[in-house]
């Protein structure tokens, strides 16, 4: 998930988001400032007030509109889908993304996926937040130091692959879901033996 492209998948396709409240900012602004000059009490306050609040709500309908079109078709279109863990209430928390981030709803996109992949019989697995997504190579598994934000392409010092930062994170986070969905991996895999391993260990010991 990001803010320019709300979603990578690992097939290469990149979902533009549509930035509903920056579309609407200026004449929300212009509505909250009429609102803010009328006399308490009065009605024409009252009807600034609904005008304020028509905005908003147009803001966020088309927003769960578009959210739910895009994970009604992500479901319908696979069996199991990996996403990444974002603690988005911490994410806010820095004032330069605050806006982008509130108005990308990651938080309902997730909400929406969880619930219709229990509808439609999927599996959504949601990867540990602190896994190397971004700093590891999907072709040969090389993690790197760091990956500041602003770097959006990187070549690996390994294997020399050319990467996409976001569909090379979105392959990684792929490949640790399918490892959680299929042999019961933790979700960062690098870091514990599956639980059928852990199960086999068990059982020699006893």
């Amino acid at each position: 998930m990001g803010i320019t492209s709300l979603i990578a998948t690992s097939n290469g396709d990149k979902i533009a988001n549509p930035k509903h409240f920056k579309k609407h900012r200026k004449r929300l602004k212009k509505a909250q400032k009429n609102l803010s000059r009328k006399q308490k009490g009065s009605k024409n306050r009252e009807k600034a007030r609904i005008k304020v609040a028509k905005i908003h709500l147009k803001i966020s309908d088309n927003r769960i509109f578009f959210l739910h079109k895009l994970t009604t078709q992500l479901v319908r279109e696979n069996q199991t889908i990996a996403v990444e863990s974002l603690a988005v209430k911490n994410l806010v928390k820095n004032p330069k993304l605050a806006w982008a981030i509130s108005d990308s709803g990651w938080s309902e996109l997730i909400r929406q996926l969880d619930y219709k992949c229990r509808w439609y019989g999927r599996k959504l697995v949601a990867i540990d937040r602190w896994f190397p997504s971004s700093k590891r190579c999907s072709h040969c598994g090389q993690i790197v130091d760091k990956m500041p934000l602003n770097i959006r392409e990187w070549i690996c010092p390994s294997c020399g692959c050319n990467h996409d930062r976001d569909v090379n994170a979105s392959k990684n986070i792929l490949a640790a879901g399918l490892a959680v969905s299929v042999w019961g991996a933790s979700v960062r895999p690098e870091q514990s033996k599956s639980v059928k391993a852990s199960a086999m260990k068990q059982k020699l010991k006893s």
